[in-house]
C-alpha cells in the first residue's frame, strides 16, 4: 500500500515537474507586465528574471546525482525536516550531494517551489528528477524503495552493509 502511495505521489510530482512549473513562471511574468498596464516592457524585464532562475534552478538539479534544497546546511540543518532528509541520506552513506540553502537566496527558495511545483522545502532530486519532500523520502526509506533508486544512481546504500553485517 505505501509503494503504490508513493508512485502515486511521484507520478503526480513528476507530471507537475513537466506540465506545472512552465504555467506558473509564464503566468508571473504575464501577471508582472500585464498588472502595471504601462505597456513600456516592464514585464519583459519580470519574464526575464523567471527565465534567468529557471535556468539557474536547472543547472543545479542536475549538477550532481542527488541533490537538496534545504533549510541551512547537511552539517547544520536550521529545520526538523531538513534534519530528517540530511539523516536519512547519511544512513545511506550518501555523503556526495549538492545541497542548496534556500535562506541563502530568496531567488533559490521561491523558484525551486514555482520550478517543482511542490510548495515546501526541502525537496529531493535524483538525477534532475524531482523526487518530493521530506515525507517522499522517509516512505522511500521506511518501505526500501530508496535503496533500489540509489542503486539506479549507481550509488550503494550503506545499509546493505548493515543488513550483511547483522546477518553473520
Amino acid at each position: 500500500m505505501f509503494s503504490l502511495l508513493r508512485i502515486s505521489c511521484r507520478t503526480a510530482a513528476r507530471r507537475a515537474v513537466v506540465q506545472g512549473p512552465r504555467r506558473d513562471l509564464s503566468e508571473g511574468a504575464a501577471g508582472g507586465g500585464g498588472a502595471s498596464g504601462t505597456g513600456d516592457g516592464e514585464g519583459t524585464g519580470s519574464a526575464a528574471v523567471a527565465a534567468a532562475t529557471r535556468k539557474r534552478l536547472e543547472g543545479l538539479v542536475k549538477k550532481d546525482k542527488v541533490v537538496v534544497f534545504i533549510k541551512g546546511t547537511p552539517a547544520q540543518p536550521m529545520c526538523g525536516f531538513s534534519n530528517a532528509v540530511v539523516q536519512i541520506l547519511r544512513m545511506h552513506g550518501v555523503e556526495d550531494y549538492g545541497s542548496y540553502n534556500v535562506l541563502e537566496d530568496q531567488e533559490i527558495r521561491q523558484g525551486i517551489k514555482n520550478y517543482s511545483n511542490w510548495p515546501t522545502i526541502p525537496q529531493i532530486y535524483f538525477d534532475g528528477e524531482f523526487v518530493g519532500g521530506c515525507d517522499i523520502l522517509l516512505q522511500m526509506h521506511q518501505n526500501g524503495d530508496l535503496v533500489e533508486e540509489l542503486k539506479k544512481l549507481g550509488i550503494r546504500s550503506a545499509l546493505l552493509d548493515v543488513e550483511k553485517e547483522d546477518k553473520k
